[in-house]
């Protein structure tokens, strides 16, 4: 008997590769000629052939939707949820062998599986994906939009705006002739080129962890926006995707290739000795004048974007000139802060506020608002907040140069546990914010201990998925692998399938290990010249001090959390997935 197997769940992780694994071998078991379809972020999508569909002699569903149904039409298909089909797949099996019915047209199936209203099937959807550092949820939750939206069978195309720009970028052809546009993003975009069209806004952890409700809403809920205020108006939306949360990690958003770059050229300046920059003419000093530009751009550049994505782009002007001050004064990043949110409110204020006759409304944008925004924010700045904020900065920096052991120990620990309470949720932004600021007055070991922490839960469920090899499935071995590389790159997220289905197991052990990093970290006194980058900063001379130690410590950490959650997990058959 020939049969078509095909897996889908809501996020795309490693319950479909689970789910297709034992699926698969009940059906050798049971003599069947199989080809699985595995519709995941792990491996590539290797999708039924017209031929194969045309000699299966059964399709066999485990998802909430059958992925493009118009192909199957005129065959025998049998569609179940994913969670009844893991506990007994040969059951599953049998049952879907004997009750499969004649699957009659695209349209009856999508009516019978309660799926889209008939209004809203074969919608024509654009989105735009963007986190704070572009790198983990900016990617896993656009193919997470697209795997639903196969299911729906709408045609979705996602931008994704990561850490180095937007790939697959949307069209004007594209954005013209879509019917909704979805924008999953935790930092403002620019929105302008979606003015006239129907917008929903949500972030990119609700479209990592619920794909197929966000499309439903998008398409119910999305609103008209102009490009004036777009960033203002937007469907009703959580604390957490919206106000200052949105606004800050836009402005850290943008803020961290400057850090990167400028962190990094000033490492390879020591290579040639720590104060070989001192003599003029050199490669040293031209490095160091090249990173220390760089350098010298994150508080403007921090205030700058945290205007703007308070009041698009009549804000960029006064929060860069604000952050500046801010830097010229010494507040350092947390002055930055404070210039940006002031500048970007003024700003807004202005543009709404100040009411002129159609003849001179031209003259806000380019005279009105940069002058009085910037004029506020300056003044303010000067005669205000920067001083006593640059006050409270060099007594951090003060503190955190004079810890002795047991102070830093303890910073490390906080630190640490940050970093792994919610696996790149608020918290760990906070502490991540916290260590990228720092660098950027020139304080280096805690954004050490943060990167070094934030490496652990990862790696650690890869060391577990090892180490208990016999209490895991092979797909969920697989994915033990692609959580130890994402770690290694500093991607905190590899562990959120494990934490999904295990949280109070996984994430204790990962807090444990966290925090004993961190504490390390901060013990043997490890300084990080960039943000981003896992292990492979290793490799630029410099960037990482000292380098065996801080290897080390991961080390520790890592083997604390993979060692403990092997001892804890329960094996395969007992635990309790869910997609």
């Amino acid at each position: 008997m020939n049969i078509i197997l095909i897996t889908a769940c809501p996020s795309g992780m490693a319950t479909t590769f689970l789910a297709a694994r034992r699926l698969e071998q009940a059906a050798q078991r049971l003599g069947w000629q199989v080809h699985v379809e595995m519709h995941g972020e792990l491996a590539p999508l290797e999708a039924a052939s017209r031929e194969q569909i045309e000699h299966a002699d059964l399709i066999v569903v485990a998802a909430e939707q059958v992925p493009d149904p118009a192909r199957f039409t005129g065959k025998r298909l049998y569609r179940g949820a994913i969670s009844d089909a893991l506990p007994d797949p040969e059951a599953f099996l049998t049952t879907a062998k004997r009750e499969a019915p004649l699957f009659a047209s695209a349209a009856e199936s999508a009516a019978d599986e309660h799926t889209a209203a008939p209004a809203q099937a074969g919608k024509r959807i654009v989105a735009v994906t963007a986190c704070p550092t572009g790198v983990a949820h900016t990617f896993m939750a656009a193919e997470a939009l697209k795997e639903a939206g196969r299911s729906l069978g709408h045609a979705l195309r996602v931008e994704t705006q990561g850490s180095v720009g937007a790939q697959d970028k949307l069209t004007d052809a594209e954005i013209a002739q879509a019917d909704v546009v979805l924008l999953a993003c935790d930092i403002e975009v620019d929105p302008t080129r979606f003015a006239g069209k129907r917008i929903y806004r949500t972030s990119t952890g609700t479209a990592l962890k619920k794909p197929r409700q966000t499309l439903e809403a998008a398409l119910a809920e999305a609103r008209i926006e102009d490009g004036a205020s777009a960033s203002a108006a937007s469907a009703p939306k959580s604390l957490k995707e919206k106000g200052v949360y949105k606004h800050l990690l836009t402005g850290v958003s943008f803020m961290l290739p400057m850090v990167v770059a400028g962190g990094l050229i000033i490492a390879l300046s020591f290579v040639f000795g720590i104060e070989a920059f001192e003599e003029p003419g050199t490669l040293p000093a031209a490095l160091m004048q090249i990173g220390g530009s760089a350098m010298g751009l994150i508080v403007p550049v921090l205030a700058g974007y945290i205007a703007y994505s308070i009041a698009d782009r009549p804000g960029i002007a006064p929060g860069l000139i604000g952050g500046m001050l801010a830097a010229d004064i010494g507040s350092g990043f947390i002055g930055g802060i404070l210039a940006g949110f002031l500048a970007g409110y003024v700003a807004l204020g202005v543009t709404r506020g100040v009411k002129l006759p159609a003849s001179v409304e031209s003259l806000k944008p380019i005279l009105i608002i940069p002058f009085v925004a910037s004029l506020v924010t300056g003044l303010i700045m000067v005669y205000v907040i920067g001083e006593p904020v640059a006050a409270l900065l060099g007594a951090l920096e003060n503190y955190l140069a004079s810890l002795d052991s047991t102070n830093a120990v303890i910073l490390g620990l906080l630190l640490g546990t940050m970093m792994c309470v919610d696996l790149g949720g608020p918290i760990n932004k906070a502490a991540y914010t916290f260590g990228v600021g720092l660098i950027a007055s020139g304080t280096y070991g805690p954004m050490a201990a943060v990167m070094a922490a934030g490496m652990v839960p990862p790696i650690g469920m890869g060391i577990a998925s090892f180490l208990a090899r016999y209490k895991y499935a092979a797909a969920e071995r697989e994915a033990g692998k692609a959580s130890f590389v994402l770690g290694l790159c500093f991607i905190s997220e590899g562990a959120i399938p494990f934490a999904a289905k295990d949280p109070l197991r996984v994430i204790p052990c990962c807090i444990v290990g966290g925090a004993v990093t961190g504490a390390l970290s901060m013990l043997i006194g490890a300084k990080l010249m960039a943000p981003h980058g896992g292990i492979f900063v290793l490799l630029i001379p410099g960037a990482i001090s000292p380098a065996l130690l801080y290897l080390g410590a991961i080390v520790v950490g890592a083997l604390i959390t993979g060692v403990s959650y092997a001892f804890l997990k329960r094996g395969a058959a007992q635990v309790a997935v869910a997609g």
